[in-house]
């Protein structure tokens, strides 16, 4: 959180979840701006992450979520269980890394047609962009400004935020929050469904972030 907020105003609670697993999580194949739904795991993982939180007692003021629809079903889901109906915001800046030449494909044949080693620089390094993509830095340089213009007001005036967005997308908000390096980020793994809590110092600094894995 890269500013303070407003006078005398405590922060709201954050949290992030990654969508679900989608049909194509299932069957290994990349996915990027393409739009599939949640398979049956992942429904199963959204209400999982909603009864998590139902067990915190969180109040949602206002959600953001992409303009795809695993991470808008996804949102639908916990909102549903949790029995809210905060203002809801959708926005491309929030979708997935757009994978380019390698969206449809299986995994394990992209890496038989450009070799482990390719693949896995496209996948795990930050500013290396795939045929006709984005490399994370890239999707970074869409998702922040949207965080600082769009989330963090909300959160500054004491606004509890639930965004329901993807891997590499929240991959570049965690960056901002917990002031990593792009190549720190890289690693980090994010579980489908597990809802991650931050909550904010009243200078606007993080001060803790709990997942709330089942």
């Amino acid at each position: 959180m890269s500013a303070g907020p407003a006078a005398n105003v405590k922060p709201g609670v954050l949290v992030l979840v990654r969508h679900g697993e989608s049909e194509w999580n299932r069957l290994n194949l990349f996915t990027g701006w393409k739009d599939p739904d949640l398979s049956e795991k992942g429904i199963a993982e959204a209400r999982q992450g909603a009864r998590q939180l139902k067990a915190e007692g969180l109040h949602f003021d206002v959600a953001f979520t992409s303009a795809l629809k695993r991470a808008q079903h996804t949102l639908g889901i916990i909102l549903e269980e949790l029995g809210q109906t905060p203002a809801i915001h959708r926005d491309q800046r929030l979708n997935e890394r757009d994978y380019g030449e390698l969206c449809g494909l299986n995994k394990d044949d992209a890496r038989k047609r450009w070799g482990e080693k390719q693949v896995h620089r496209w996948r795990r390094s930050y500013d290396v962009r795939p045929p006709g993509g984005e490399s994370l830095k890239d999707t970074a340089e869409r998702v922040l400004p949207y965080w600082r213009s769009q989330i963090l007001p909300e959160l500054k005036a004491g606004r509890n935020v639930l965004v329901s967005a993807h891997g590499n997308s929240l991959r570049a908000l965690i960056m901002e929050l917990e002031g990593l390096t792009g190549e720190e980020i890289i690693g980090r793994e994010l579980a489908t469904g597990v809802p991650i809590v931050y909550t904010f110092r009243p200078d606007g600094s993080v001060g803790a972030r709990r997942d709330l894995a089942a």
